[in-house]
């Protein structure tokens, strides 16, 4: 095995650092990865809602929206580790019902266009964002509440 530095590979292959992203970002990242695929059709997961929990996390399919995450070299950089249904759901922050709102054969069929799920992808980007401003604002009344009945 030959050893060379990241500056040595600079002209032979491309170098990817690890990436620190943040949930927004790498959902974003990924939304990006499926545009770049417009016009292609990917498989879907059959039936992931009604998998036990071990199964459904197992699950896969070759050129899927999971395949594409997974072939993305800057998620893999921050930490995704395969196209596993249960592998996606962790690294992206996503529940099962989330992911499976964006993969499964019962919202699309066997196949859907890439272009579909960047959408559905960006969506709970956004929700993610709506989500951290609600809980802010339910703790800041929170504590409003608390500090009216203390006065």
């Amino acid at each position: 095995m030959e050893h060379r530095t990241s500056a040595e590979l600079k002209g032979v292959a491309d170098v990817i650092h690890p990436q620190k992203l943040s949930k927004k970002e790498r959902l974003e990242r990924w939304a990006l990865a499926l545009e770049k695929r417009r016009g292609v059709r990917l498989r879907t997961l059959r039936e992931t809602e009604y998998r036990p929990a071990k199964e459904q996390s197992a699950l896969r399919q070759e050129n899927s929206p999971l395949t594409v995450a997974f072939e993305d070299p800057v998620l893999r950089s921050a930490g995704l580790t395969n196209d596993t249904f249960g592998e996606v759901a962790r690294f992206f922050g996503l529940s099962h019902w989330q992911l499976h709102e964006v993969v499964c054969n019962c919202h699309f069929g066997e196949t859907v266009a890439a272009e579909a799920v960047a959408a559905r992808v960006r969506r709970l980007r956004s929700f993610a964002t709506f989500a951290y401003g609600y809980a802010i604002a339910a703790a800041l009344l929170a504590g409003t509440v608390l500090l009216s009945r203390v006065i």
